[in-house]
């Protein structure tokens, strides 16, 4: 069992181009690919929705490995209830993944020849039990306070408060928790900043009766001033760089990470054909470019939107009763909805983030997503002087896409030049351009 992967899996618990197009107001092309979480080994994935101080957080789980050797231990602000838990749905996780993932979408440039009056358009182990006297006593000796004990679907949960760090450590190495050598060290900040401690395993028994092929994911709510998550205590035994997903909804608009700069993903690019092909490469390799260039140490937002709409839609976007699933709480039936999305990614490690992370709602409601285009050259028959600004243009537009993703990707430009198999733009000869 490895509680502490287990944790960093669950609560850490998108330049210039020229071409000839018809004049549009909304966009006009095909979506072709996303880069949801698939694209990564191990990316956890987060929901957070939020008015005020009022919070339902969701943690989703794809534990690997026998569940009887699943364990969470997630810092939580408040002592929490049974009501106050529950189980979620998986899909709901991967329905906001698939909405806001940055995506690849594409445009057909039209016969130059047949254009009329048309410019240049420039586009941019079994929980104890509870209650017990001499339990409660070796509990109470180590500083350790059970403040709740109760069963959620296949979940046996316990609340616990402590007064120093090594005493919980051995709470929970007593009973059952495979704690890594220095997680006492991260415990102790939160015990100062007298948070709770939920701490669950699975109840087998319910598990196997339930017919269950995985765990769900696990929401609880509460009230508290503070806006953040943590993720220090996943680093413990991580090996090497993790992926995070945030999904922060709010009614207010973005939300944006306080402690470290929140800057957007590269996006409305223009790209060479061949990455349709190779777009899951082509999206990691600049987010490791953009990821590098500063410094490791930012948060990146991907996606930011009004859910009611989107354009160009990955997915449709979510029903009032999907969003109330995703913990949506604020909802007036009858009444638009009023929640924004934001998806922050965040890839760290224990040196280039010290800090959990904090959030801040704004009233920004900015529309941002990445997006990466793909714009096809008309190769039919065209012989008409159009024709040949159209291939002029065209050339200088297909290297700008090649220099372009050179410096997203740290790709060999000759390599890309290569792969790019530009398409022929000599002129035609002057007697078919006068015999046409």
């Amino acid at each position: 069992m490895k509680i502490w992967r287990v944790l960093a899996t669950i609560i850490l618990t998108l330049l210039m181009a020229i071409s000839f197009v018809l004049p549009a107001e909304a966009f006009c092309g095909f979506y072709v690919a996303k880069a949801d979480t698939n694209l990564y080994n191990q990316a956890s994935q987060v929901i957070i929705a939020k008015d005020g101080t009022r919070t339902i957080l969701t943690m989703a789980n794809d534990y690997k490995g026998e569940v009887k050797d699943f364990a969470l231990v997630v810092p939580v602000p408040v002592v929490l209830n049974e009501e106050q838990v529950r189980v979620g749905e998986t899909k709901i996780i991967q329905r906001l993944d698939a909405f806001s993932a940055p995506r690849l979408v594409e445009y057909f440039d039209e016969n130059p020849c047949q254009i009329r009056d048309r410019g240049l358009v420039l586009e941019s182990a079994p929980a104890p039990a509870a209650g017990a006297a001499r339990a409660r006593r070796e509990d109470e000796s180590l500083g350790v306070t059970i403040e709740a004990s109760f069963s959620v679907g296949e979940y046996d949960i316990v609340i616990l408060s402590a007064r120093e760090s090594s005493g919980l450590e051995t709470w929970l190495i007593d009973n059952g928790y495979k704690i890594p050598r220095g997680a006492k060290n991260l415990l102790q900040p939160y015990i100062r900043q007298n948070m709770k401690f939920f701490v669950a395993k699975v109840n087998l028994e319910e598990f196997e009766n339930a017919g269950f092929q995985s765990l769900r994911p696990l929401m609880i709510a509460y009230e508290d001033a503070r806006f953040m998550l943590p993720i220090r205590l996943g680093m413990t035994n991580a090996e090497g760089e993790q992926d995070l997903i945030v999904y922060l909804l709010s009614p207010k608009g973005q939300v944006e990470v306080t402690n470290y700069r929140t800057t957007q993903i590269p996006s409305n690019v223009e790209i060479p054909e061949f990455v349709e092909k190779e777009f899951a490469d082509f999206y990691k390799a600049m987010f490791r470019t953009a990821y590098n260039q500063e410094n490791k140490r930012v948060a990146f937002l991907e996606y930011a939107w009004d859910m009611s709409w989107c354009d160009p839609c990955a997915a449709d976007p979510l029903s009032s009763e999907e969003l109330k699933q995703a913990g949506v709480f604020w909802l007036v039936p009858g009444q638009p909805q009023n929640v924004f999305l934001s998806r922050i990614h965040v890839r760290y490690t224990r040196n280039n983030f010290p800090e959990d992370l904090r959030f801040q709602e704004t009233a920004n409601k900015q529309n941002f997503q990445g997006r990466y285009v793909i714009r096809h050259p008309y190769k039919g028959e065209m012989e008409c002087d159009a024709a040949e600004q159209y291939k002029t243009v065209l050339r200088q537009r297909q290297e700008q896409e090649v220099e372009t993703l050179a410096k997203l990707t740290g790709w060999d430009i000759s390599d890309i030049r290569k792969k790019a198999d530009l398409i022929e733009t000599r002129p035609l000869p002057w007697w078919r351009r006068i015999w046409r």
